[in-house]
């Protein structure tokens, strides 16, 4: 089995097979080292999420606590307006994030409120943050229009396994999700996807889950990996809870799978212990979201991530442009400034 270099075609015995590796001597060593090849080990990208438009989504995602489909308590919050998003923006800045999520609860954007989300990348952008959306489904047009208006990044997630994903949602197609992103990554913006633990799924509905992202034509730029969040009054608000190391293994696989890509420890951070955190780091995971909120449910606040990255000596990434010309243009600018001054620069 070859751990080298970006692959596409990853087959399902050969994942499984990685996912049984002893965990701690082998497992973590490779995620590590292949980390090393691509990221400074001691940076982690930091991103904030704000709800732009709250509650009453006509999905059924048996996850959510904003479907319409389940009584979670959470009020109905029309799209917000753009110069408030932008204040946020500004918020989220001034504690260190370099990237501004904005997240709205519907199955997909209507033309009546393409304008305003337009406006509110626009903004955004301007502050100098990456901008990035989750909007539910998107057209081909759609997509064009968020690229034209300066996005960076695309959020939606496959959730799980293709198998499995009848399971947790019946109102949208596992292939339609995969053409949205097809419409996102046509339209030359950067792709996050990734998926959640915890809902019931087996060892191989993850494994499957990676397949589908990692085999993508071009990997997605971020990959989130959430852990479920348990609200009360959705269907898996009892579901058993993860055991720490396979979710773990879970950040650990799809760093070996998707070398280049950011691995995001999502959601459920709050409930996790500042030894787990660490390990998180270790396997791969290179990106987290700033804040005391995620959409609707809880996060850690700003400064105990802080007071976490001093104790584990990471710094939060400044903004980067990662396309392989700007990289190279800065490898070549690195070796010239420690050629004149005998001494490394920052790594990228």
């Amino acid at each position: 089995m070859s751990f080298n270099g970006i692959r596409h075609d990853w087959l399902l015995s050969e994942v499984m097979d990685i996912f049984q590796l002893p965990f701690f001597n082998d497992l973590i060593f490779k995620a590590q080292t292949i980390h090393r090849q691509y990221f400074d080990a001691n940076r982690v990208q930091v991103s904030t999420l704000l709800s732009i438009k709250t509650n009453a989504c006509p999905e059924d995602c048996k996850y959510c606590p904003q479907s319409i489909h389940h009584d979670t308590g959470l009020e109905k919050e029309k799209l917000l307006e753009v110069q408030g998003v932008v204040e946020e923006a500004k918020a989220a800045k001034a504690v260190g994030a370099t990237r501004f999520c904005m997240g709205a609860a519907w199955k997909h954007p209507t033309n009546r409120d393409m304008p305003y989300l337009l406006e509110m990348v626009k903004g955004v952008k301007a502050l100098g943050m990456e901008t990035c959306m989750t909007l539910g489904q998107l057209s081909q047009l759609q997509a064009y229009a968020l690229a034209d208006a300066g996005l960076d990044f695309y959020n939606h997630n496959l959730d799980t396994s293709p198998e499995f994903y009848q399971q947790i949602i019946t109102t949208r197609t596992y292939s339609e999700r995969l053409q949205t992103l097809a419409y996102v990554r046509e339209a030359g913006i950067k792709i996050c996807s990734g998926g959640i633990l915890g809902m019931g799924e087996t060892l191989k509905d993850r494994a499957n889950l990676l397949i589908q992202l990692a085999n993508l034509d071009q990997h997605p730029e971020s990959v989130p990996i959430n852990n479920l969040v348990k609200v009360k009054g959705t269907p898996l608000a009892n579901e058993k809870d993860i055991e720490p190391f396979d979710f773990i293994r879970m950040l650990t696989v799809a760093r070996i799978m998707m070398p280049k890509s950011y691995i995001r420890l999502s959601a459920g951070r709050e409930q996790m212990s500042e030894q787990m955190q660490a390990l998180a780091f270790l396997a791969g995971a290179n990106s987290i979201f700033y804040g005391d909120k995620l959409l609707t449910t809880s996060n850690p606040q700003v400064d105990k991530d802080n007071a976490l990255f001093v104790k584990l000596g990471i710094n939060p990434e400044k903004i980067q442009d990662y396309s392989d010309e700007i990289h190279k243009a800065a490898i070549v600018q690195a070796i010239s400034e420690q050629t004149q001054n005998n001494q490394f620069g920052d790594n990228f």
